[in-house]
């Protein structure tokens, strides 16, 4: 690899405060936030959904459509379309 080319690759915690959700991992992504886990200070980056807080993983969720495509189609243009 040529040097001074690639970004830092660092250990970055990956937090969901919606779902509770603090997951350490090694990432190029940069943050000024930082939390403390275990003694450390690692930088911080708050994401809007993840495992925790997904409906699909939770279970908690909702039908928008209980409408079928095809059906919604053919209401909206007739059946004959």
């Amino acid at each position: 690899m040529k040097p001074d080319i690639h970004p830092t690759y660092r250990p970055v915690v990956f937090r969901d405060r919606s779902g509770d959700l603090t997951l350490l991992t090694r990432s190029t992504a940069t943050s000024d936030a930082t939390i403390e886990l275990d003694g450390v200070t690692y930088p911080v980056i708050d994401v809007d959904v993840s495992s925790a807080s997904h409906p699909f993983w939770t279970g908690r969720g909702r039908v928008v459509d209980s409408e079928g495509r095809v059906e919604r189609f053919r209401r909206r243009y007739g059946s004959d379309a």
